[in-house]
């Protein structure tokens, strides 16, 4: 790729991301754009503007794609009430697709060759963003230093820094003990001590969320407002997709909820221990089914079920630009014109349960049906019995054979 004369960075100011900086611009002799995302990750972004204009750089991207975000890959993943293996709610893995498709979009307003990422070989990352980045833009050349250069360790990293004059905030020696990632969805913690899973996170880890010991000695109800399968209001305030995830983010963590601390299986083929805070996600998959067992039909709901692992799967696996994703997310939006109404949840040390739900246009509820008390004949008992035996006939003729009969 020596023909390579402008690359796009993805670029955080941060150690990996600025050795990368300087590593392209002496390996490569290319000129090198970088571009920062705030996606909910709460840090300042102005340092990494200061940063990449000290190492030269004159094209610099820094883009708050909060509503973006939300709008556009969480909202849309909630509506298929996406889970990953059973726990995880793929916070990492939903924010990929929107960075990959920036990186892509700044490639072609600035005329650049390739993109280039700080994910390491090891990881699902760089197959998410690279995978995003074919699908948008198939020519697109990729630069991968992770899987090119010899800066295998943290301590090679601080001494290239050191030698090529790149200012590093952390000095030697005081590395945090996990290797974090945040966005309006989740934080996430992996390596060092979490390596060992049998050992329990060190509760001063967490960063969003009170131990549910220290929380709340009393309850805290929410109601949430779903039009279309989105929130769309909390306590009758009306939000954004953003302002929705901060304020369930700040409710939710006050009362210890969303910690989870998994082992999952990598897409490359590894297990991983990682431990996540994803307080608003949380709320949001409880709430979410509740007001879709009101207005959902049956057997909609049931095969929203059946397809969910496979929708998740291919988010996990960086697929989020396939047309089997966007395939499957058509039938899931369709499945939402009827998901309308309020949800009211009860937050209380840890726990989210659902405690009312209501739909004054769309609900499937049926009291007159459902009761135990006399329903003045909307449901005529004496049917179940052909249904039974019409339901049992292939099991009475298998028996039958059984018996000689």
């Amino acid at each position: 790729m020596s023909d390579i004369k402008k690359v796009v960075l993805a670029y955080s100011g941060g150690l990996d991301t600025s050795v990368i900086l300087k590593w392209l611009q002496d390996v490569y002799q290319c000129e090198v754009v970088t571009f920062t995302a705030d996606i909910g990750q709460g840090e300042e972004l102005e340092p990494a503007r200061m940063k990449a204009q000290a190492a030269g750089i004159k094209e610099i991207y820094i883009d708050d794609l909060r509503e973006e975000f939300a709008r556009d890959f969480i909202f849309p993943m909630f509506r298929a009430n996406t889970i990953y293996e059973g726990e995880y709610l793929l916070g990492t893995s939903i924010a990929r697709p929107l960075i990959a498709k920036r990186l892509i979009e700044i490639a072609n307003a600035t005329g650049a060759d390739a993109i280039s990422h700080g994910a390491t070989g090891k990881g699902n990352d760089q197959v998410r963003f690279e995978l995003g980045a074919y699908a948008l833009r198939p020519d697109i050349k990729v630069i991968a230093p992770w899987r090119e250069w010899d800066l295998n360790s943290r301590q090679k990293l601080l001494d290239y820094a050191e030698t090529h004059g790149i200012p590093v905030e952390m000095k030697k020696g005081k590395a945090s003990p996990y290797s974090m990632d945040a966005n309006s969805l989740h934080i996430s913690y992996e390596g060092r001590v979490l390596e060992d899973p049998w050992a329990e996170p060190e509760d001063d880890m967490w960063r969003w969320t009170v131990s549910p010991e220290q929380a709340p000695d009393s309850p805290t109800y929410i109601e949430l407002t779903y039009r279309l399968g989105d929130i769309v209001a909390v306590n009758d305030q009306p939000l954004t997709p953003a302002q929705v995830m901060t304020t369930l983010n700040d409710i939710a963590g006050a009362n210890g909820i969303g910690r989870l601390d998994i082992v999952e299986n990598r897409y490359v083929g590894m297990k991983s221990r990682g431990c996540y805070e994803t307080p608003a996600g949380t709320v949001m998959l409880k709430a979410h089914r509740a007001i879709e067992s009101l207005t959902l039909d049956r057997e909609v709901a049931h095969l929203k079920d059946e397809l969910m692992p496979r929708y998740a799967s291919l988010i996990y696996n960086g697929y989020w630009w396939s047309p089997e994703r966007e395939m499957l997310q058509t039938m899931i939006d369709a499945s939402q014109v009827s998901v309308n109404g309020k949800v009211r949840v009860k937050l209380y040390k840890g726990n989210v349960s659902v405690v009312g739900r209501k739909s004054a246009t769309d609900s499937l509820f049926d009291e007159h049906i459902a009761t135990f008390e006399e329903d003045g004949g909307a449901y005529n008992q004496k049917d179940a019995e052909g249904f039974i035996k019409l339901n049992a006939l292939r099991m009475r003729i298998a028996a039958q054979k059984r018996r000689g009969h």
